[in-house]
């Protein structure tokens, strides 16, 4: 992420549990539920059949206004796809409708797991009022097309200058001047002001549209779709998140110490929390761009990816400049240049792909190839959120991004294409079945192969040079990885506390902001370094809030993954410690992987983990051990320091209560 999983989930995309692709209906496409008349005499497992031949039938038409509305960023689109979602979400209540016919009745075990599949599936559950329905499908497109075309500007005239979220990135990536770094945090967090009021009424909706699924609100219809009460969910990420949270605290101890020496006197804001736009990170959940600042041992071993990526990609566009002659035309030379940059994310995904053929899974459909969007259009907006699509449940897959050649999207595009590898294997199951075993499952695939791309991976593939063999080195790959995976962890955690608050209503509209920055002081010790009162919206300068896109998810994610990756080093018959494993090019690995892929979600999860992992809990022991040289020599180089941080009084949420991640919270 960047982390980088884009999936979205507008009004539709995770609407049938199809987590990372989205999915939208077409107006006109008739279905025999469309004139509210079930067939006379329809058994249930007859209900069921019919509806998973509807939707695999619509799935063509269902994808492309959604498509549309994220690659092609306009008024036309954004009506088109609201219009859509309205259709589809009124035809998905008119078959949860249907199904209370059945309630009670003897049917296969299958129909009964699929009527229940129809009913959770919806992460913005629809109103059943027509008029609600469309004012809330409405806002939905508003508010992607709003994210999707947010521009910082500064100047007048003809000095006006705006810059996107690509570019506002940049700076956080590779600057190291403080105040540019909060000019560009600031200017991306201003962007999702105007999405304030439009998001209390979207609320509003979305809960009126759960009380009539029989749900108290839609955080809670989003903590029934794990194969438990929903009550229990928030009890099992606490426990998740006590076994890591140690690690957390002497990672973030760590970054504290090496910002406040770069930037000495503000690389802490009170009470020791870590400036939020010092991170690298528009939203501090992944701190891989502070490699240069957070490097253990700069002369053991080279793993700087972003930079022989670029030096790759700079190579290969002088020499298409010099061969097309386009130094002397400045059009021409534009030209090339995106082509340079189309051909270098087409490589960067071969290279990707390359990882699970050596599994022994198949290649990447030709059409992926000429539908996917690599790289920002130079000709219109487009939401640059990576994402991985599913278009009509046959093989028609792409993902959506605009790829530049460094270390944090290279990892994105091994990570999207564990989506696109999902919905290769389970296209052959029943549309209502074409799901990850739950939501964090279809997260944690392409993660699962980013954690083998071990040192000595990336030297197999010419991205880094030859790695030595010292506990030096080891330190750092180990603290490479802890930047994308562990940093993450407590945001994976608190998007959700605070949107679960927002839903039930013990987070009020007057109080949206102090509530999000309370709960990232909890969680993460982060803030920001200058006041953010409720004239903000910044919880909304996340994709997945105006995107609505449920985010416990990628908290799960981060945890099975380890899970995963531990039981495939097992199958592909590894010894010695689990961070140097790599399962590249195992078969037996790739067989045991492609198994549990084709289940899809047409059982319980806790199935399906046990048939890959030997155990029905997700754990994050694995984390711990693969992760037990760093945590070890984290302790020592903070030994003697006072670590922690002070934050505000939590905001209550439906969740068990939480104590702060390393000290108690100030009072007041």
């Amino acid at each position: 992420m960047n982390h980088r999983h884009a999936l979205l989930a507008l009004a539709v995309a995770a609407s049938l549990t199809f987590a990372g692709c989205t999915r939208s209906p077409s107006p006109d496409a008739p279905t025999p539920a469309a004139s509210g008349t079930a067939p006379a005499g329809e058994t249930a497992d007859q209900f069921i059949a019919r509806v998973n031949d509807e939707l695999r039938a619509l799935m063509p038409e269902l994808t492309a206004s959604q498509w549309l509305s994220a690659t092609y960023i306009n008024d036309d689109s954004q009506l088109l796809a609201a219009k859509y979602n309205e259709r589809y979400l009124a035809q998905l209540n008119r078959w949860i409708e249907d199904a209370k016919r059945f309630e009670g009745q003897q049917m296969s075990a299958e129909t009964a797991r699929a009527i229940n599949l129809l009913k959770l599936g919806a992460s913005m559950p629809p109103p059943r009022n027509p008029e609600h329905l469309a004012e809330l499908t409405r806002i939905a497109s508003k508010m992607e097309g709003t994210y999707g075309a947010g521009s910082y500007c500064t100047g007048e005239g003809e000095a006006r200058s705006c810059r996107q979220l690509g570019a506002l990135e940049d700076v956080l990536r590779s600057s190291r001047d403080y105040d540019a770094q909060l000019d560009a945090w600031q200017g991306w967090h201003g962007i999702a002001r105007p999405m304030r009021q439009d998001y209390v009424r979207f609320v509003e909706l979305v809960n009126e549209g759960a009380n009539d699924l029989g749900f108290a609100d839609a955080g809670e219809v989003w903590r029934s779709g794990y194969d438990m009460p929903p009550a229990e969910l928030a009890a099992e990420t606490d426990r998740l998140w006590n076994q890591v949270k140690p690690l957390y605290e002497q990672l973030h101890c760590y970054t504290r110490t090496r910002l406040e020496a770069q930037y000495p006197g503000r690389g802490t804001v009170d009470g020791g929390l870590l400036p939020a736009h010092l991170t690298g990170n528009m939203w501090q959940q992944d701190w891989s761009n502070l490699w240069d600042t957070l490097q253990p041992y700069p002369n053991a071993g080279d793993l700087d990816i972003t930079g022989a990526l670029e030096r790759q990609y700079q190579s290969a566009l002088n020499a298409r400049m010099v061969r097309e002659n386009a130094l002397i035309d400045s059009d021409r030379r534009a030209d090339v240049a995106h082509e340079a940059q189309i051909e270098n994310a087409k490589r960067m995904n071969e290279r990707a792909q390359d990882f699970y053929v050596s599994l022994g899974m198949p290649k990447l459909p030709a059409s992926y190839w000429d539908k996917t969007q690599f790289v920002k259009p130079r000709d219109r907006d487009v939401v640059c959120h990576a994402s991985a699509w599913d278009m009509n449940m046959a093989g028609d897959v792409r993902t959506k991004m605009c790829t530049k050649p460094n270390e944090e999207d290279f990892t994105t595009i091994y990570h999207e294409l564990g989506h696109v590898y999902y919905y290769l294997a389970y296209n052959k199951r029943p549309p209502l079945f074409q799901g990850g075993a739950h939501d964090g499952f279809h997260e944690a695939i392409g993660d699962t192969i980013v954690l083998a791309m071990t040192p000595q991976y990336l030297q197999s593939i010419g991205l880094v040079g030859e790695q030595q063999q010292s506990q030096e080195s080891l330190v750092n790959s180990q603290m490479r990885m802890a930047l994308a995976k562990v940093a993450f962890l407590p945001f994976g955690l608190m998007i959700d506390r605070w949107r679960w608050g927002v839903f039930d209503g013990s987070i009020t509209p007057d109080n949206y902001n102090g509530a999000w920055w309370a709960l990232k002081a909890q969680y993460q010790g982060v803030a920001p370094a200058t006041p953010r009162g409720e004239e903000f919206f910044d919880a909304g300068a996340k994709y997945h809030v105006p995107g609505n896109t449920p985010y416990t998810r990628y908290f799960l994610s981060h945890i099975l993954q380890f899970q995963f990756y531990k039981a495939l080093c097992d199958a592909s018959g590894h010894t010695g410690p689990l961070y140097e494993c790599s399962f590249y090019g195992n078969k037996a690995a790739g067989a045991k992987f492609w198994s549990m892929l084709e289940k899809g979600n047409s059982q319980p999860w806790q199935q399906t983990l046990e048939e890959l992992t030997g155990g029905e809990q997700m754990d994050a022991a694995p984390v711990l051990e693969y992760f037990a040289p760093l945590q070890d020599w984290l302790t020592e180089q903070n030994e003697g320091r006072s670590c922690g941080w002070s934050a505000p009084a939590a905001v209550q949420s439906p969740a068990p209560a939480e104590t702060p991640a390393a000290t108690p919270p100030a009072q007041g």
